[in-house]
Formats: C-alpha cells, sequence, structure tokens
C-alpha cells in the first residue's frame, strides 16, 4: 500500500493564446514545476506513478450533459479567433486546439486514482491535473474549469464501486459552486469548502456561497460553507476550521473515501488569494484528513497560481500521503477575529443538521453577517495598487524564508522506533519500523531511576534504558516516533523520568498527555523541574503542559495543568480530541510529545491510536508513546502502525455526548480559553452560538 501519483504531459499543451491578464496567470508551468519539485525531493520516486488517461463520454456524462461535451469536443478543429470568441461567453475560460484533450485526461487522472485507491492497489495519492475542475458545471465551463473532474470521480465512486458516504473538502481560495450545484440534494455527498468571499465581494460573487447556504432538500447539512471575509487567513485559521468545523461533522458523517479539491491559491504568496497559510500547514491539513475514511484520500490539483508557493506546497501534501510527519507549523496559532466570526457562523448554520455541533453547545440560530453590494469588488482585489505589490513582496519574503527553515529541519532517518517487551509483536511491524534493541548507558539510567523506588527492580531498570535511548534518539533527529513498553508498577515513575530527560536534553516545550491512573509529579511545574522560564517572541513560555485524560473530575488547576474525565462514548471522546486536546496542543506548540497510556488507562485501541495519530502534528512527528505492559498485546502494533502514517482503525458508529461530558468540555473550554486561543470558536464579545 503506497501513494499513487498521476499525470499525463499532454496536460501541458493547452495555453493561452492571446491577451488576458485574467486567464494568463493558468498555465502549463504549473504542473511542470510542481513535477520538478516532487523530482528534486525525491517524492516522486516514492509514489506510484501512474500515466493519466482520457475520461470516456459515458463517463464525463455522469456530470456533464451530452452538448456540452460535444460543443468542448468540437473545439479541436477551430480557429484561434473562433476559440477566443467562443471562451468570450464564459466566465474567466480559454479554450485551445488540445483543451478537450487536456481536460479528459484530468478528468480521467482523477478517475484512475479514485479506482487505485478503492482497489486497494495505493492507500491514497495525487492527480496532477489541469485543467482545473471545482467551478465546471453540467453545460458551463468557468473560472478556467472544463470538466468538474472531482464530481465525475464522485459520482463514479458512486456507481461503480457501490460508496454510499463521500467527503469533499474544498481547500482552494475560490468556492467550488460546480461542485456544490451538483450535489446539493444528495446526502450521500458532504461537501466542505472554505473560500475568501468578502461579504459577496470576491469572485465568484454568488450569494449561495456564504455560510447558510446548507444544501437543498434531502441534502440539507451536506452543503457547508465556510466564507473567509478577509484576506491574509493564516495557518492557526485553517487548523481552528478543520478542528471546530469539519472534522466532527466529518467523523460523525463516517465517509468511505475523502476527495480533496487541492487548490493551493489558498496559500501564502498566491496573488489571488491573498492568504498567509504556509506550505507545511497543508500538510497538516491533509494528515488530519487521512483519519478518515481508513486513510483512503484522493487529492485532485485545483489552482495554485505563485508557482514556488504551488510546487512546495504540493510537496508537502504529497510528503503527508507518504506518510512522513509534518514539520512544525511557524507563526503564533491564534486565529484572527474575522476567521472566528466566520467559524461561528458556520457551526451555527449546521447545528440543526450535526450531533456532533450539538453536543459542542452550538445553538442553532443564525444571525446573518452584513453584506456589501453583491458583485462589487473588493479594493484589495486590484493587482495593480500599492497593497497588492506591497503585500505580495512580503509574502514571497516570508516564503523564501520558510523554505530555509524547512531545509534546516530535514526528516529524520528513522520515521518510527520500537522497543518491545514481546519479540513476537514485532512480527506485526511494518518492515520499515525499527524494533530498538539499544539502551542508555547504565550508570546514566541507574542515575535517573535513583530517586524511585519504584525503577529499583531490574525489569524497571532495564524498560527505563530502552526509554531514555529513544528519547534521546528523537531529541537529536535520528528518530521522530517513538514507542515503549513499561511495567505497570512503575509507569508513573517512567514518566517521571522522561518528562526531566526530554526538559533537560533539549526539548524546550513539551506536551505530556497521560491517560488512566498517573498524577502530575508533585515537583513538577507548568515551567518544568527547574523553574525556568523560556522566553519567545518577546513574551514568557511555559515548558510544561500536562493534560490527563482519566481524571476523576473536569478540572484546571492552572493554565498548564489540565485534567478531564475519560468520556464513554464515540462523540464525548471525539469532542475531547477535537475541542479540547488538538487545540491545547497546536496553542502550545511544543516540540515532543509524551504521551503515557498508564495502567487502567480505559481506551479502547482505535482510539489510543487516533489521539497518538493526531498528536503527530503539534510536535513536527516528534512523539514518544510509553504503553503499560498489562495493554493489550497488539496496543503497540497499532500505535507503531498510526505513528509511522498508517491510518487509525476506525472509532466505530457516532454516539451522542453524554450531558455530563458536555458540560465538563464546556467548562474546562471556558475556563483555558484566555490563554490557549485555537480553543475559540467565537469572537471573544460571544454571540449565538458561541463554545
Amino acid at each position: 500500500m503506497g501513494t499513487a501519483l498521476v499525470y499525463h504531459e499532454d496536460m501541458t499543451a493547452a495555453r493561452l493564446l492571446w491577451d488576458d491578464p485574467e486567464c494568463e496567470i493558468e498555465c502549463p508551468e504549473r504542473l511542470t514545476t510542481a513535477l520538478e519539485r516532487l523530482q528534486q525531493r525525491g517524492l516522486e520516486q516514492r509514489c506510484l506513478r501512474l500515466a493519466a488517461r482520457e475520461a470516456s463520454e459515458a463517463e464525463l456524462g455522469l456530470v456533464h450533459s451530452p452538448e456540452y461535451v460535444a460543443l468542448l469536443q468540437g473545439t479541436q478543429a477551430l480557429g484561434t479567433g473562433e476559440l477566443q470568441t467562443l471562451s468570450g461567453q464564459y466566465d474567466a475560460v480559454y479554450f485551445h486546439p488540445s483543451t478537450f484533450h487536456c481536460a479528459r485526461l484530468a478528468a480521467g487522472a482523477a478517475l484512475q486514482l479514485v479506482d487505485a485507491v478503492l482497489a486497494g492497489a495505493v492507500r491514497n495519492g495525487l492527480a496532477l491535473v489541469r485543467p482545473p475542475g471545482h467551478h465546471s458545471q453540467r453545460a458551463a465551463a468557468n473560472g478556467f474549469c472544463v470538466f468538474n473532474n472531482v464530481a465525475i470521480a464522485a459520482k463514479h465512486a458512486q456507481r461503480q464501486h457501490g460508496l454510499h458516504r463521500i467527503l469533499i473538502v474544498d481547500w482552494d481560495v475560490h468556492h467550488g459552486q460546480g461542485i456544490q450545484y451538483i450535489f446539493e440534494d444528495d446526502p450521500s455527498v458532504l461537501y466542505f469548502s472554505w473560500h475568501r468571499y468578502e461579504h459577496g465581494r470576491f469572485w465568484p460573487y454568488l450569494r449561495e456561497s456564504d455560510a447558510d447556504a446548507v444544501g437543498q432538500g434531502p441534502g440539507l447539512g451536506f452543503t457547508v460553507n465556510l466564507p473567509w471575509n478577509q484576506v491574509g487567513m493564516g495557518n492557526a485559521d485553517y487548523v481552528a476550521a478543520f478542528l471546530h468545523v469539519l472534522l466532527p461533522v466529518a467523523f460523525e458523517f463516517n465517509p468511505e473515501l475523502v476527495l480533496v479539491s487541492a487548490g493551493f491559491d489558498s496559500a501564502i504568496g498566491d496573488p489571488e488569494g491573498q492568504m498567509q497559510a504556509t506550505p507545511e500547514c497543508f500538510a497538516h491539513l491533509t494528515q488530519l484528513l487521512q483519519m478518515l475514511a481508513g486513510g483512503r484520500v484522493c487529492a485532485v490539483l485545483e489552482g495554485g497560481y505563485h508557482l514556488e508557493s504551488l510546487s512546495q506546497s504540493v510537496c508537502m501534501m504529497v510528503q503527508a500521503l507518504l506518510g512522513d510527519p509534518a514539520p512544525p507549523l511557524s507563526g503564533p496559532m491564534v486565529p484572527h477575529a474575522s476567521a472566528l466570526e466566520s467559524i461561528e457562523s458556520v457551526r451555527v448554520a449546521q447545528a440543526p443538521h450535526w450531533m456532533s455541533l450539538q453536543q459542542q453547545g452550538v445553538a442553532p440560530v443564525l444571525s446573518p453577517s452584513p453584506r456589501s453590494p453583491e458583485g462589487r469588488p473588493s479594493p484589495l482585489l486590484l493587482p495593480g495598487g500599492p497593497e497588492f505589490k506591497a503585500a505580495a513582496t512580503q509574502d514571497v519574503a516570508a516564503l523564501s524564508s520558510l523554505l530555509d527553515q524547512l531545509r534546516l529541519n530535514p526528516t529524520p532517518p528513522v520515521r518510527t522506533a520500537v522497543a518491545l517487551t514481546a519479540p513476537d509483536a514485532a512480527l506485526a511491524l511494518p518492515s520499515d519500523v525499527l524494533c530498538e534493541e539499544g539502551s542508555a548507558p547504565q550508570e546514566e539510567t541507574q542515575a535517573w531511576a535513583r530517586p524511585h523506588e519504584a525503577l529499583a527492580q531490574d525489569r524497571a531498570l532495564t524498560a527505563l534504558g530502552k526509554v531514555l535511548y529513544l528519547l534521546d534518539r528523537i531529541l537529536d533527529g535520528q528518530v521522530s516516533s517513538g514507542i515503549a513498553v513499561t511495567p505497570a508498577s512503575a509507569a508513573a515513575a517512567t514518566l517521571d523520568v522522561a518528562i526531566r530527560c526530554g526538559l533537560s536534553h533539549g526539548a524546550q516545550r513539551l506536551l505530556c498527555l497521560a491517560v488512566g491512573q498517573l498524577d502530575r509529579p508533585p515537583d513538577l511545574t507548568d515551567d518544568g523541574y527547574d523553574s525556568q522560564v523560556m522566553c519567545m517572541s518577546g513574551s514568557a513560555s511555559r515548558r510544561n503542559l500536562w493534560l490527563n485524560i482519566g481524571g476523576k473530575e473536569a478540572a484546571a488547576l492552572s493554565m498548564f495543568h489540565v485534567s478531564v474525565p475519560l468520556p464513554g462514548t464515540t462523540g464525548g471522546f471525539l469532542s475531547c480530541v477535537l475541542a479540547l486536546v488538538l487545540p491545547l496542543a497546536y496553542s502550545f506548540q511544543p516540540d515532543l510529545v509524551l504521551v503515557a497510556l498508564g495502567p487502567a488507562h480505559g481506551l479502547r485501541d482505535p482510539q489510543a491510536a487516533l489521539l497518538a495519530a493526531l498528536l503527530r502534528g503539534p510536535a513536527g512527528g516528534r512523539v514518544l508513546v510509553l504503553v503499560d505492559e498489562e495493554s493489550t498485546p497488539q496496543l503497540a502494533v497499532v500505535l507503531a502502525r498510526v505513528l509511522h502514517g498508517e491510518a487509525a482503525p476506525s472509532l466505530g458508529p457516532f454516539s451522542m455526548a453524554s450531558p455530563e461530558e458536555v458540560q465538563a468540555l464546556m467548562q474546562l473550554r471556558g475556563q483555558l480559553e484566555p490563554r490557549w486561543k485555537m480553543l475559540q470558536v467565537a469572537t471573544e464579545a460571544g454571540g449565538p452560538g458561541s463554545g
């Protein structure tokens, strides 16, 4: 099981034949530059290369009218003047004698990818295509789009593979109204789109791009629009949208396949979007989507017009599809007030249709946002204006600085290492997971163990030596993530030593997630054991965040010491993870995560696996999991697989959180939001549906 890359060089043939400033950005170099960068990074060579095929007329007919397909077929014989005249009949479209062939290849590439994933030949993949597709409608080209590649792929998955639940995630900066129109009354397809909207003043200037457009008839609630009403949205805004809108709804929907309309004009530097999300953010978004549908994710390229930003974002997405850890996100993780207003509005609009939002206390009442006159372009959109040029210059400088940082932090040579007490368990591990035999020097291990009576026994001391060895290899960049099995009687003492060692050996911010009967060490402070305060960006930053799942009651003893009971329902567990654990982790921005599954931790294997998989993101993959040896024998194997990049097992059917679970979560969020801004789902003034 690997990652497919579907491409065909013929898709570079179509190009603009006349002068049109609006359309000239959709050029063949979008594909060639992205492919070159994949090759330079060694990513193409790690993928299964598939040559795209042309979609048949019958396959195109799953979405488009026969008359429209025939019209496009006829463009092959037209001259330049005729092509220009026909193009002028559509909004932001150009035709070329090769357009029909290119567009059939683009649709066929999406179909080929879906077939490969659903047949089990690969786990996931990317179709690197042009022209894009998400604006195209049944009988109309629109916005550079000719055939609706993702919509055709979804219809094909329904008809040929019998799928009943398909999620389409459209992170292009423009609203994919073509996909929305095709599926707005279909409850078997959940369509999520975020897009630059500016209260209707940004293309395509549609009222139905706003948050209160939620589908029609039986499809009510299956269209989820998140409108960005300001430019400049960044990493924190995008991750918050996933944690507080998309993922709760998607887990409840429980898709069998995830299709991504992967437009990278929503990345930093792009002249269309004017957003600030950096390329590595798309690795994080991709990792989050891989938690769904057993990891069956098919991405299809849409927009993206800044060649360097586009190609780097494509590389980051492919790295995540391959299972590589995502680099840590740069910049402060504080969502913009405008983003929170948009998130709040969509949660309120969707609450009547989704238990996952209702259980977070969202009141299903929509407060319409004020709108400027539709169709009136914002002055920010004028490409020749000084504000545009200044912002573009700043974005390019920021992108260059970011790429320098990424080159200084290469991916560790070993993705996952395990230290097991039962050698037979290693037989079920992926072949490239390292079974670690090393141990820290005996004198060092004994010195760390000396304060703990529980570590005096030989078995506990041996296990501690393996933990320390793994921890050092993670901190020195040789290993990304690790798993170590510890004796139940020494679980608390081993965790105490691991925290001390991590903080003294280079971890600047350590997140400890303790599950089960594990108390925070009495002399551990928010600043670590030595009361050292790290200063970053001119403000004090505590070094240790302790989060206990399985405590007797919900409590925030400080902003860095949080306890919550283990939820007993699927909905309660997902809310705890998506609305508390991950927002805390992304806000804290740790460079090391310790997960300790202590005695009687109470997690089912799929829950533990999902928790570990999701925590790969905030720390750039640097996760060490300590597993109590009394846990199920297969737990260490399941954890190794997800830390290695495989999909977590399904949690099973969604069940509503209990009132007690809802109340505990709401109480904690209210206490912690002033410090941890990723917990916010509304502006500080609050309002209907603020959670």
